[in-house]
């Protein structure tokens, strides 16, 4: 319980009408979790509007309200707080509320299109390896320590985001590693906590259905550097061309990252196998488990966090290397079959081209690759014909499946994405919209030593069709098929 002007502190308030000095018992921006105390924070969302539910939340026994219109005919047992942004209020309140837990600890914020997970899972296990009590906020799951929390974004909500930074202050975390979405840069969920560090991996076409054009999606990820202070980092892939952008205007002290050119952590491939990766890292060879190029930059990354932190160097390494990836993240499924296979995220054109020119590397002979992939429904259009020919181009075979469709028509989902195959390629393309009888189908054509790669969904258990979730999981679909027809 605190008093409501505490959890105003630092909130820009455009006007108050009622009293300060009350007790808040909790912070609610969801109307059916009010409860008698609650002050609820009116949010303006991409679907709902809570203003709608100000007088349900004062029938539920909300004391206290912050929106961004103040009602005609206010209730005079209520407190109104009227500001300019109720969705960055409610991230302020919240880390009010709990405390400001992210200044409590070392928090790591790592955003870009590809490699977020993969980087903080590797982070959040180098750091249990030497010795820290760890927190994770990922898309894979929410982690304390060894307690897992299961995920449903990529970045909570502001209150269940600082809920659960402030369950690992008091569980004595000293450090937390956080996947930072465009998304909860823009919907304010990152509002009210202070980074002692961001990283940023690189930028591709992806969620242009939201940002609506690319300049607005990195300029969206340009913010979470843009608000470190200058006690905090800011490390940067300079391979990517927008890594520059990011430092543009930050207070942070600048870190750079690379294969390509001379920066501050520098890395060059020595090998890369189905074994692992050989990487030269600032004059240090070292083998890590993982595979590919992309890979090498999310190793990269994770020691010069780690380095930056002051950690040993050499430690550092050994303990990187032998860490595995994270899950459904070019995840090898292992069964007794001669056929290879892979389950990897990738639902981004760029993602999907960066596991698959991995796969060609990895080539030794006439092995074919066949790719199982789709789309996801109610998101960016414009990248579905540029996935289908990325895998067309890369693939001996390719089948097109339902991804998750969502509310959106799976057929159309198809189409679009055949709109990006040439006559070229209309060869080497089949459609199974059953994404089990899409696997089960390049599982029966696959011969020994081929390689079939199934992409999109990864670590997800799930499939989302007609807004509802059935249990299905791509590794064990993938494993379950393989044995069926192993040699």
């Amino acid at each position: 319980m605190k008093l409501l002007r505490d959890i105003l502190y630092n909130v820009k308030l455009t006007s108050v009408s009622g009293n300060m000095n009350i007790d808040v018992t909790d912070v609610c921006f969801d109307s059916r979790q009010v409860q008698p105390g609650s002050l609820f924070v009116a949010v303006k969302g991409t679907q709902v509007d809570g203003h709608q539910y100000i007088d349900i939340a004062i029938q539920k026994g909300a004391v206290a309200i912050v929106c961004e219109d103040m009602p005609l005919l206010p209730d005079p047992t209520v407190t109104y707080v009227e500001t300019a942004e109720t969705h960055i209020a409610l991230g302020v309140v919240a880390a009010n509320f709990y405390d400001n837990p992210s200044k409590k600890l070392k928090l790591i914020g790592v955003t870009g299109t590809n490699g977020k997970t993969t980087t903080v899972t590797l982070l959040f296990k180098l750091f249990r390896s030497l010795g820290y009590d760890v927190g994770l906020l990922s898309t894979v799951q929410n982690q304390i320590n060894e307690q897992v929390i299961q995920a449903s974004h990529t970045t909570p909500d502001q209150v269940s985001l600082n809920r659960l930074l402030r369950e690992m202050v008091e569980k004595k975390c000293q450090v937390a590693f956080m996947e930072v979405s465009s998304h909860a840069i823009d919907q304010g969920r990152i509002a009210g906590l202070e980074y002692a560090g961001a990283v940023f991996m690189n930028i591709s076409h992806d969620h242009l259905d939201y940002h609506k054009t690319f300049d607005n999606y990195i300029q969206t990820k340009k913010k979470l550097f843009d608000f470190l202070p200058s006690s905090a980092f800011a490390l940067v892939n300079l391979d990517d061309k927008r890594g520059q952008i990011m430092l543009q205007n930050t207070k942070a002290r600048q870190f750079a990252f690379g294969l390509k050119f001379m920066t501050d952590y520098k890395a060059k491939i020595i090998t890369n196998s189905y074994q692992g990766l050989e990487l030269d890292i600032n004059g240090h060879s070292v083998w890590f488990r993982l595979i590919g190029k992309f890979n090498a930059y999310n190793l990269l990354a994770a020691y010069a966090v780690a380095d930056i932190l002051e950690e040993e160097s050499s430690e550092v390494l050994m303990m990187l290397s032998g860490i595995d990836t994270a899950p459904g993240r070019f995840e090898a499924v292992h069964t007794e079959s001669t056929v290879r296979a892979i389950v990897d995220y990738a639902h981004t054109p760029d993602a999907l081209e960066n596991v698959l020119q991995t796969i060609d590397s990895l080539r030794s002979g006439n092995e074919k690759v066949i790719t199982v992939v789709g789309c996801g429904g109610d998101r960016d259009k414009e990248k579905r014909p540029v996935m289908a020919s990325i895998a067309a181009k890369w693939s001996d075979k390719v089948i097109f499946t339902d991804d998750n469709p969502r509310s959106e028509n799976p057929d159309k989902i198809i189409k679009d994405m055949l709109g990006g195959i040439g006559p070229s390629f209309i060869k080497k393309t089949l459609v199974i919209r059953d994404r089990k009888e899409a696997i089960k189908t390049a599982c029966s054509m696959a011969n020994s030593e081929d390689i079939i790669l199934v992409a999109g969904k990864g670590h997800e258990n799930y499939q989302e069709i007609g807004g509802v979730r059935h249990a299905f999981d791509d590794r064990a679909i993938v494993k379950e098929m393989l044995e069926l027809f192993k040699d």
